[in-house]
C-alpha cells in the first residue's frame, strides 16, 4: 500500500511538471508568434518612394541586436529562459562605419561599446570583435575590407588602423609606432583599393587623406587645411570610384572627387539647411548607376546626388520610427542596391533597397 501511494504522489509530481511545461510552451509560442507577426507587418508601416524611370527605394528592415541575426532559438531553451531568465546578448550602442565582405556578412563598427558588430544573416551567426593583440579598441569609426576579406577599422582615439584577418583574427596594427603615438592625428574613414593594392584613410585632425599600401607602409599624402579645392577642413569618409576618390569634406559641407593621385577633379556641395545643401555630412555609398549617397546627421536624411552633384531624391527625417534617423552615419550599398544606413542615436543599422530602372527588352528597338 505504501508502495502504491509512492508511485501516485511520484506520477503526479510528473505530471504536474508535465502541464507546467505545457503552459509555459503555450507561453512561448504566444510571444513568438506575436513578434512573428510584428518582423513581418514592420516593412509595411514605410511607403515605397516611387521615383522616375521605374526606379523605387523600399524599407527593408531594421537591425538593433544580436537576437535578429542568430537563429531561433529552441522551444526548450525558450523555456529555460521564462524560468531562469534570458542570456545577455550584445546590441548596437552607436553604431557609425559600415562594410560588405564578399561573403555577405555587414560589418559595424560601433564606438559606443566599443567593438565591431559581425552580423552573417545567412549563416544566422553574429561575432563581435573587441580589439587586437594587447590592445583593446577605443573608439572604432571607419571600417572597410579588401578582396580577401580582411577587415581593417580605424580607431580614432588611438590613431592607428586594426587588421584582422576574415576569421576576425587579429593580423597587425597600422601606424602604431613603437613608444610613441602613431603618425595618424585622427583616423576615420577608410577605404580600399584592391586592384591598385592601396589604401586610402581619412585623417580628421591631419586634413589630409593618407596612401598606403596593404602592408600599412605610407606611399603619399594629399591635401591641407583650408577652404579652396583640393583642401580640406576635416574630412571624414572615402570612397573608390573607379580611377577616383571621393571624399565627404566636412566643414567644408562639400563632397570633392580626386584621381587616384590625390589630384582634385571637381566638388559639389554647399552650406545650408535646406536639402540639396550640406549641414553635417557624414556617410558615402556609390549604387550601381553611379549615383551619391550622402548622409547628413543634422539634416537627419539621405540624400542621393547624380555624378554631377545635382539631387535626385532624399530619404528618412528626423524621428525614430522605422525608415526615420537620428544622427545617421555610416553608408554602404552592396552589388544588389541594397542600402546600410548607420542609425547612431536609434542604436540601429536600417537596410533599404533601391530599384534600379529596368532595362529595355531586347528587340525594342531603344
Amino acid at each position: 500500500m505504501f508502495f502504491k501511494r509512492k508511485t501516485n504522489w511520484r506520477a503526479s509530481r510528473a505530471g504536474a511538471a508535465l502541464l507546467a511545461a505545457l503552459l509555459l510552451l503555450n507561453q512561448v509560442n504566444a510571444l513568438a508568434g506575436g513578434a512573428g507577426r510584428k518582423a513581418n507587418n514592420s516593412a509595411d508601416q514605410v511607403p515605397a518612394l516611387i521615383l522616375d524611370g521605374g526606379r523605387r527605394l523600399e524599407f527593408v528592415r531594421a537591425i538593433s541586436a544580436e537576437t535578429e541575426v542568430r537563429a531561433k532559438r529552441s522551444v526548450w531553451k525558450r523555456i529555460v529562459d521564462l524560468v531562469a531568465g534570458p542570456p545577455e546578448f550584445h546590441r548596437m550602442v552607436r553604431p557609425y562605419g559600415i562594410a560588405l565582405d564578399s561573403l555577405g556578412r555587414v560589418i559595424v563598427s560601433d564606438p559606443g561599446v566599443p567593438a565591431v558588430h559581425i552580423l552573417d544573416f545567412e549563416k544566422q551567426k553574429y561575432e563581435q570583435l573587441r580589439g587586437g593583440k594587447g590592445q583593446a579598441f577605443r573608439s572604432p569609426m571607419g571600417v572597410a575590407v579588401d578582396a580577401q576579406d580582411n577587415i581593417y577599422v580605424t580607431d580614432s582615439a588611438l590613431g592607428i588602423v586594426f587588421v584582422f584577418d576574415s576569421k576576425g583574427r587579429h593580423k597587425s596594427f597600422i601606424g602604431q609606432h613603437q613608444g610613441r603615438a602613431g603618425y595618424f592625428h585622427r583616423p576615420t574613414g577608410i577605404a580600399v583599393d584592391s586592384t591598385a593594392k592601396r589604401l586610402y584613410i581619412a585623417d580628421t585632425l591631419g586634413h589630409k587623406v593618407v596612401v598606403l599600401d596593404l602592408t600599412g607602409r605610407v606611399l603619399s599624402s594629399f591635401g591641407e587645411r583650408g577652404l579652396r579645392p583640393g583642401q580640406f577642413n576635416f574630412p571624414t569618409e572615402i570612397v573608390v570610384r573607379g580611377q577616383e576618390l571621393l571624399v565627404v569634406d566636412a566643414m567644408n559641407f562639400r563632397v570633392q572627387t580626386f584621381s587616384r593621385d590625390g589630384e582634385f577633379v571637381r566638388s559639389f556641395g554647399s552650406l545650408g539647411e535646406r536639402t540639396g545643401s550640406l549641414f553635417r555630412p557624414k556617410g558615402l555609398a556609390l549604387d550601381s548607376e553611379g549615383n551619391i549617397y550622402v548622409s547628413d546627421a543634422l539634416l537627419e536624411t539621405v540624400q542621393v546626388f547624380n555624378e554631377q552633384g545635382r539631387l535626385l531624391y532624399f530619404f528618412g527625417r528626423s524621428g525614430n520610427g522605422l525608415g526615420e534617423f537620428q544622427l545617421p552615419s555610416g553608408l554602404c550599398i552592396d552589388p544588389r542596391n541594397r542600402i546600410y544606413v548607420a542609425d547612431s542615436l536609434n542604436q540601429r543599422i536600417q537596410i533599404f533597397q533601391f530599384t534600379s530602372a529596368p532595362r529595355p527588352a531586347k528587340g525594342s528597338g531603344r
